[in-house]
């Protein structure tokens, strides 16, 4: 199993469709121990009973406090002693900030987006850094195609894609001493519990299965492979890197 042995924290499990859940699943096959995070009761509510079924730790961590993210690094300190993978699947924005044109974009509604979406990878890898440093450990986030390219109803959270993207490539560059990897995933537009918060997206999944190479979508199971080979050794090699699972539809112009 490629991933026997190893401590996994991931975030950004929302629901059983949600790509986070599927990387869960598949690392656990793989034989990683796992610990899910929630934020609020809600997603706790949820959260929960499918950590119970892959036998996972559960713990809450909301990404805007740095006191509840160091209180999850100081569990794992306690439970395992050391961390070899971090998922980071967050990202929210107001959907008042995603409707209109990107001048709709409040001061607040952007340093939100930026700070969920963007900001807490960094925040989660600080806190992680002496759990993770010098122990071939990797690090991957989700991103999305419309950090490069505009799509409609998209807006600050295209921005803040952007950034994330960016924050990958000065994340392996400064911890890349310490031999750990960071990479991210942008994944082609999937039913998941945030995506139905983008006005139009039916049509976007539309356009994709006419337009990409492979003329379908892609689904959450596709992501979690790819997850899989970034934080194994078969990517021992690989850093600082956007790896499109889409269909293909990234290389497209016309």
């Amino acid at each position: 199993m490629l991933l026997q042995g190893k401590k996994a924290l991931i975030l950004g499990v929302a629901n059983d469709k949600s790509i986070a859940w599927a990387i869960a699943r598949q690392f656990k096959e793989q034989g990683a121990e796992l610990i899910l995070t929630f934020a609020g009761e809600a997603i706790e509510k949820r959260v929960r009973p499918l950590a119970e079924s892959i036998d996972a730790a559960v713990l809450p961590c909301n990404v805007t406090s740095d006191e509840e993210i160091e209180a999850v690094m100081a569990d794992i300190q306690k439970r395992w002693g050391q961390l070899d993978l971090l998922v980071h699947s967050v990202a929210f924005a107001d959907k008042e900030e995603l409707k209109g044109s990107i001048l709709s974009t409040t001061r607040q509604g952007f340093a939100t987006a930026l700070d969920i979406s963007a900001y807490s990878f960094i925040a989660l890898l600080k806190a992680a850094h002496p759990l993770m440093a010098g122990r071939s450990s990797a690090a991957l986030t989700l991103s999305y195609h419309g950090a490069v390219k505009v799509f409609p109803n998209y807006n600050v959270m295209g921005i803040a894609k952007a950034a994330l993207e960016a924050s990958v490539r000065y994340l392996a560059a400064g911890l890349g001493a310490d031999d750990i990897r960071i990479n991210a995933i942008s994944a082609g537009p999937i039913k998941t519990l945030a995506a139905v918060g983008v006005g139009g997206f039916n049509q976007i999944l539309s356009t994709v299965e006419e337009r990409a190479p492979l003329h379908r979508n892609v689904t959450q199971d596709e992501v979690a492979k790819s997850a899989l080979y970034l934080c194994s050794d078969l990517a021992s090699g690989v850093t600082g890197e956007v790896h499109y699972v889409d269909a293909g539809y990234n290389v497209i112009g016309i």
